[in-house]
């Protein structure tokens, strides 16, 4: 398993010092490609370092993830190959839980771990909703629950054609995170970083307030104008959180 598959960066950065990794998990059904821009706009310091999981992209043929634990485990093994530059994770949605659980994973396996937690649009472990197992429903409603998010373009939606190549790996990404089961466990000690839409239907004060309880360290909660999907229509300030968050790991 070579972790070029699994990353993607902006070519033609290779001049550029850089002091921090940063680690990028996308929401279900979402492309390591949409983080590749943020490289222009972030601290020169941070490579965007976007995880690229099977189903999608250039990995459109290869079978995805419907295991979380499967799938963590894959990670951690890239990641360790990464570690020689101190590192974030940064994850949308299901990319939050993605990053959550990974860290826990290379804590509990003496592995190099991130710097830093910032997740996004992720309601805390321990006071996730019931789930809907939309992962079973048919195409016209999967599609439906997807217009709901707000994430994808109508136009793209719309392509049936299309939507039949999309379907399978989205719908093996909503049971990543359907079937997921929170285990208590010791809590992180790194910082946690919590960016939240104020329109966000899938999230609450109160699901967003509870990543506290996951580490011993700090834990700041950012609020954002939009809905599930601000970290698009609000990305100029998501962006400046994210070189604000990681200037201060960086200086520690």
């Amino acid at each position: 398993m070579h972790p070029k598959s699994w990353l993607m960066r902006e070519p033609g950065q290779a001049s550029v010092a850089r002091t921090l990794r940063l680690f990028c998990f996308s929401y279900a059904g979402g492309s390591a490609g949409s983080y590749l821009p943020w490289q222009a706009v972030v601290d020169p310091s941070i490579e965007i370092c976007a995880v690229q999981l099977p189903g999608r992209g250039a990995r459109l043929a290869e079978q995805p993830y419907t295991s979380l634990p499967h799938l963590i485990e894959a990670l951690a093994q890239v990641i360790a190959r990464e570690s020689k530059l101190p590192f974030a994770f940064f994850g949308h949605s299901l990319g939050g839980l993605v990053a959550f659980e990974l860290a826990r994973y290379c804590k509990r396996q003496y592995l190099p771990m991130p710097v830093h937690l910032i997740v996004s649009g992720c309601s805390a472990p321990q006071f996730r909703r019931a789930s809907r197992q939309m992962h079973e429903l048919d195409d016209d409603a999967l599609i439906e629950v997807l217009r709901d998010y707000n994430g994808s373009p109508p136009e793209v939606l719309a392509n049936r054609e299309l939507m039949t190549l999309l379907l399978p790996t989205i719908r093996a990404d909503f049971a990543l995170a359907e079937n997921y089961k929170y285990r208590p466990g010791p809590p992180l000690t790194i910082p946690i970083s919590v960016l939240a839409g104020k329109r966000d239907d899938h999230d609450s004060p109160d699901q967003t307030n509870g990543w506290s309880r996951e580490t011993t360290n700090t834990c700041r909660v950012h609020w954002f104008e939009g809905d599930h999907f601000f970290i698009q229509s609000e990305r100029e300030a998501v962006l400046n959180c994210l070189n604000n968050e990681l200037a201060v790991v960086q200086c520690a």
